[in-house]
């Protein structure tokens, strides 16, 4: 009970900040590296969040307006209302193939060469939805590990310092361990975060590329209606 109630009283009397700067100097090089990660980690999931809400909702505009004209000329005007959608961007690339097969043949002739530009459209598209993910699946795996190394070299600090000034009561002690344990709680912090919508942005990219091979079969059955012979 007594070592519970020093450790809740020693809690209470400092503050995060005061267990920073106590840190040594390469305890801080390491915090503030984390603190890179989470900040660039945040910005990149605000950016994310912000895009793919923008192209969930120009999709399915798009989509309707899709579905509603006659033609492929129609959807190519009403298209320019939606350049957010990454359905427009996979229209543009069936409709400039189309467009060739028309002028030189009269006629889309060539489904084959059609679908490898809506493949090519969807490929394109998708990389750039999935564009600085990698740095939420470098955040994630690496932030624990870097806080983890400053941990044990903030141990071995404090270990080496009680051995110095032999003593070994919890008051010596604890100080140099809260001071160890704040870069795996700022790793954690960093990595947490960056794991979940990690995994929550894989899940709507997959979502969005299996939206857009579908949106190319209808492409294609609009195209088929419009000029095949």
């Amino acid at each position: 009970m007594t070592i519970l109630s020093s450790a809740a009283a020693f809690w209470i009397q400092v503050s995060i900040l005061d267990l920073v700067m106590r840190t040594s100097l390469i305890s801080k090089a390491v915090l503030v590296i984390l603190l890179v990660f989470s900040v660039v980690s945040w910005a990149v999931i605000f950016s994310k969040w912000n895009v793919f809400r923008q192209a969930r909702t120009s999709n399915v505009r798009f989509l309707r307006a899709f579905r509603k004209a006659n033609g492929l000329e129609a959807v190519a005007l009403a298209s320019e209302q939606f350049r957010q959608s990454p359905l427009v961007a996979l229209f543009e690339f069936g409709y400039e193939e189309v467009e060739r097969q028309v002028k030189a043949r009269g006629t889309l002739g060539n489904k084959l060469a059609l679908e490898r530009s809506l493949q090519l459209g969807t490929s394109e598209e998708l990389t750039k939805l999935e564009r600085n993910m990698n740095w939420l699946a470098t955040t994630a795996s690496v932030s624990p590990f870097i806080g983890l190394f400053g941990t044990v070299l903030g141990i071995i600090d404090a270990f080496h310092s009680i051995g110095q000034a032999g003593a070994s009561s919890l008051r010596a002690v604890a100080p140099g361990i809260s001071d160890a344990l704040v870069a795996t709680a700022m790793g954690l912090a960093a990595a947490i975060p960056a794991a979940v919508f990690y995994n929550h942005f894989g899940h709507v990219i997959r979502e969005m590329g299996a939206r857009m091979d579908d949106f190319s079969l209808e492409f294609m059955n609009l195209a088929e209606r419009n000029f095949e012979d």
